[in-house]
């Protein structure tokens, strides 16, 4: 259970950390969250719960091919949808679920190449 709680507290730290650093500087802020962090805590975490290396490989490299449709959110929210004055949570609700269109796509794309972790 405490290893839940450390897990649960470093990470929300790191957020409310980002999240406060973009309110005076939205480059550093988008610099931090650029930075997969919470795909490295995910890959920290699972080392020290399994020690099964192929299994982090396996979450790796699927963390590599879903980055891909996750940019779907970025490009249409800003550039799109919220240029567009869109009101920001129906913005950020087609952005989500457009996002999510795409990792649907993308992992059946993955499975069709022979992926054998995403079938």
């Amino acid at each position: 259970m405490l290893s839940y709680t450390v897990k649960v507290l470093i990470s929300a730290i790191l957020i409310v950390t980002i999240t406060e650093i973009a309110k005076r500087s939205t480059i550093i802020g988008a610099a931090l969250a650029s930075v997969p962090l919470v795909s490295v805590i995910a890959i920290i975490w699972l080392y020290h719960d399994t020690q099964n290396i192929p299994l982090i490989a396996n979450l790796a490299s699927s963390i590599f091919w879903l980055v891909i449709p996750s940019l779907i959110l970025f490009i249409l929210l800003p550039i799109f949808l919220l240029k567009l004055q869109w009101p920001f949570y129906p913005a950020l609700s087609i952005s989500l679920a457009a996002m999510i269109a795409g990792y649907f796509l993308m992992t059946l794309t993955l499975k069709w190449l022979g992926f054998s972790h995403f079938g």
